[in-house]
């Protein structure tokens, strides 16, 4: 079993940054491949980013390429999520999720066995 929390969302002009992270508990975190997601009210939960445990590898949303960095410290068992340039439309709940497997990486939600509580970012124009 692992645990995820996150932390860090906030309320943030557009153009400014904020930096989301999610601390794991539990088994083996540092095997797990995990991931970024986000979702609006009304919406389908949307992909955003996702690394591999070493780190190695990395996805990115379309939307999110250029201005959102993934990262992860197994050490500390923690992934990061450093967002920048952040528009109205980037407003959303954000979830850090965990696979059971520690590659590949994958866009999709079914894919994720273990989900954070979310965090509410919200970016005025």
């Amino acid at each position: 079993q692992v645990q995820l929390v996150e932390s860090g969302g906030g309320l943030v002009q557009a153009g400014g940054s904020l930096r989301l992270s999610c601390a794991a508990s539990g088994r083996t975190f540092n095997r797990n491949a995990m991931g970024w997601f986000r979702q609006t009210p009304g919406k389908e939960r949307e992909f955003v980013a996702a690394i591999s445990w070493t780190g190695g590898m990395v996805s990115y949303a379309d939307f999110v390429k250029g201005r959102f960095t993934v990262s992860r410290d197994n050490a500390k068992n923690t992934v990061n999520l450093q967002m920048n340039s952040l528009k109205p439309e980037d407003t959303a709940v954000y979830y850090c999720a965990a696979r059971t497997l520690s590659w590949p990486i994958s866009q999709a939600t079914h894919d994720y066995n273990y989900w954070g509580q979310g965090t509410q970012v919200t970016v005025s124009s």
